[in-house]
């Protein structure tokens, strides 16, 4: 039986995709050719992908659950660090420094999206060709009149790491090549 990811992928690749579109998911295939030759030539290596979930297992099985198992862990370190480095340190003031140092809630100030990739990919590319002038008046106005107004609300649903290359990309700080490789890689497509 195939795979449900990888019908979604080709009925996405079939069915929906754009030009720009296919171009990165093109670049996509080509860099995950060239991962896998470099690790099939080197041996019995695991694959990235393998690699990467035995990797996020341990990492996730050594903090406990969550950022708050994170952060406590975190202050423990730190605790054991002064104690060893600052012994004449009382425990109030370690304490007072490990409040100091750690944020209230870690990865708080990371947002991300909750939206499928391809729905943030499509939504990127409406964003920059209204933002270059590129988009077609009807196709504006039938997002206007489903959305209001959705070039904010667009912008509000990226996470910063889009905002940010998307920014950069429309100041021509970028290219339309690195635009679509950092896009790529922002999304883990």
């Amino acid at each position: 039986m195939a795979d449900s990811g990888l019908l979604q992928a080709l009925d996405y690749i079939l069915n929906h995709s754009n030009e720009a579109t296919v171009e990165i998911l093109a670049e996509a295939v080509v860099k995950r050719r060239r991962d896998l030759s470099v690790f099939s030539t080197i041996g019995d290596m695991p694959d990235p992908q393998r690699m990467t979930k035995e990797i996020t297992e341990k990492i996730n099985s050594g903090i406990g659950a969550g950022m708050e198992g994170m952060r406590k862990s975190v202050r423990e370190m730190i605790i054991r660090i002064l104690k060893e480095h600052a012994p004449e340190l009382n425990l109030k003031q370690i304490n007072e420094l490990c409040e100091a140092w750690l944020p209230k809630t870690m990865g708080a100030s990371k947002k991300s999206s909750p939206l499928p990739n391809d729905v943030l990919l499509s939504m990127i590319e409406q964003f920059v060709s209204f933002s270059r002038g590129e988009m077609n008046e009807q196709t504006d106005k039938n997002l206007r009149d489903q959305m209001g107004a959705w070039p904010s609300r667009y912008w509000d649903a990226f996470p910063p790491v889009v905002q940010q290359i998307v920014t950069d990309y429309l100041k021509d700080k970028i290219s339309n090549k690195d635009f679509k490789q950092k896009i790529v890689i922002a999304l883990r497509l």
